[in-house]
């Protein structure tokens, strides 16, 4: 008889998913899906709102990733005063930005990931965690730590608080950075310097063990979306998106972000609450691209940061043509971003204009629609907003990083199941790498749940030895 397998919950991510895995007859794998299972509805509890507080409400979209929302919302305010910020507000907003880039990786890799990559796939799920990773290396745990604290107390030195600062404000920043402050973040930087280059050598060490994996976790022929530099560079806060294919030719280059419209568009499915952007000129199912790390990488002919760009040279050498196509390698490139991001907020912060106190342009909105664009650490977000004479919100569009990668991360987990699940003989192992084909993507779910669509619904009532005894379903 046929079979469903369900993984619920997806551990070692952000929200809650769950994923089905449809078996056939013999046990062969027919269907692998990748569930959002929660909603919340932030676009349309935001109309009515008026446009100066959506920076702060979309902040609590994510506990994990506020300053992406507070920059993406911020610059579609600046569209919206028609206003160009002076260029010290734009810097402090950059580096704001890469210490989130920092801590938010850090999580990604040494919290959530290298529990597998460092006690195998096959662990023990009791050991096979972050206290597992304290017992076989403590010394990649505390870097771990410190590494993200020193993220996130770049933050709150710029911002007041790690979690949701307000410090970023339509039309640049609150205040101007102080000596005191400045030296305080410059002081932390050489250390989460050598932390960074630590890791990575001590990755690439472990990259040949992964090669099978690296063959089967998300190794799909799909597009790369991205910001880069108007010179093709390495981008995180502004920039043009490039589009480029599985075989490294650029489909789309230098797109303003106002036009993404003309590039992305966005499907609804019955089975999940979030929503499937695809590249619009290929059509759904079949424009599929991925963002984040990965993308930003292959699209990026530079870092333009010295150790970073000899840290891209040896990325692009993983495949020996193309792009990297291998979602294994999102493990990688973060390490890679960590690397620039620290060299970069290093050089700005250096910058002598970094104390000038001009940090802010104020006006009065000057235009019906705003948007705003900027790469958070899993990949593009864009948050569109309309509002009426009263500078109230009308309508709210926000495409989350998570979001683009749904149609990726749903093909990923049945490559995945293709390949290691045996229907006829399970093993926990054998699950948790489906499982962890998703954490290379690090998906944060809660900012990504924005489809309305007809998910089933299925109420279900047990005795105390799990009898059914009514069910209520909406299909």
């Amino acid at each position: 008889m046929s079979r469903t397998l369900t993984i619920e919950p997806v551990t070692r991510i952000e929200g809650h998913a769950r994923i089905t895995l449809q078996l056939g007859d013999s046990g062969e794998m027919q269907d692998a899906k990748f569930h959002l299972t929660q909603f919340r509805g932030f676009e349309k509890f935001c109309e009515g709102r008026p446009y100066r507080e959506m920076p702060a409400l979309t902040a609590r979209t994510c506990g994990i990733c506020p300053v992406s929302h507070l920059l993406a919302s911020n610059k579609a305010c600046d569209h919206l005063l028609s206003v160009s910020i002076p260029p010290t507000g734009e810097k402090l907003r950059r580096v704001m930005n890469l210490a989130q880039l920092v801590q938010s990786h850090a999580l990604s890799f040494f919290h959530l990931s290298s529990p597998d990559l460092l006690l195998g796939w096959d662990a023990d799920p009791a050991s096979r965690n972050l206290f597992g990773v304290m017992r076989q290396d403590p010394a990649l745990a505390k870097d771990g730590i410190r590494l993200r604290q020193i993220g996130q107390s770049i933050i709150e030195t710029l911002g007041g608080k790690k979690i949701h600062p307000t410090w970023v404000v339509p039309g640049g920043v609150n205040e101007p950075l102080t000596q005191e402050k400045r030296d305080a973040m410059l002081g932390l930087l050489p250390e989460g310097l050598e932390i960074a280059k630590r890791t990575y050598a001590f990755f690439k060490t472990l990259v040949p063990r992964f090669k099978d994996e690296a063959d089967h976790f998300g190794n799909l022929p799909t597009l790369f979306l991205s910001l880069v530099t108007p010179q093709g560079a390495l981008e995180h806060y502004d920039g043009l998106l490039r589009v480029k294919d599985a075989q490294g030719r650029i489909l789309e280059d230098m797109v303003p972000p106002l036009e993404y419209e003309r590039l992305i568009g966005e499907a609804v499915e019955d089975f999940s609450y979030m929503k499937f952007p695809y590249y619009r000129p290929q059509g759904y199912p079949q424009g599929i691209y991925r963002v984040g790390p990965l993308a930003r990488l292959n699209n990026a002919t530079t870092c333009g940061t010295p150790y970073a760009d000899v840290a891209l040279a040896e990325f692009h050498m993983l495949q020996e043509s193309g792009p990297i196509a291998s979602s294994f390698h999102y493990h990688y490139a973060r390490l890679v971003e960590i690397i620039y991001a620290l060299e970069m907020m290093q050089r700005l912060l250096k910058d002598p204009t970094i104390l000038d106190p001009r940090v802010r342009a104020r006006a009065r909105s000057n235009r019906e629609e705003g948007i705003g664009v900027a790469e958070a650490p899993r990949g593009t977000l864009i948050h569109h907003y309309r509002i009426d004479d009263d500078g109230l919100i009308t309508w709210v569009n926000l495409i989350i990083a998570t979001g683009h990668n749904n149609l990726a991360m749903n093909q990923a987990i049945r490559q995945v199941a293709d390949a290691y699940v045996d229907g006829n003989a399970l093993q926990e192992g054998m699950l948790n790498r489906v499982e962890a084909v998703i954490r290379c993507f690090d998906p944060c779910l809660s900012c990504a749940s924005h489809a309305f669509g007809q998910m089933p619904l299925r109420i279900e009532l047990r005795d105390p030895d799990g009898g059914l005894l009514d069910l209520l379903s909406r299909d």
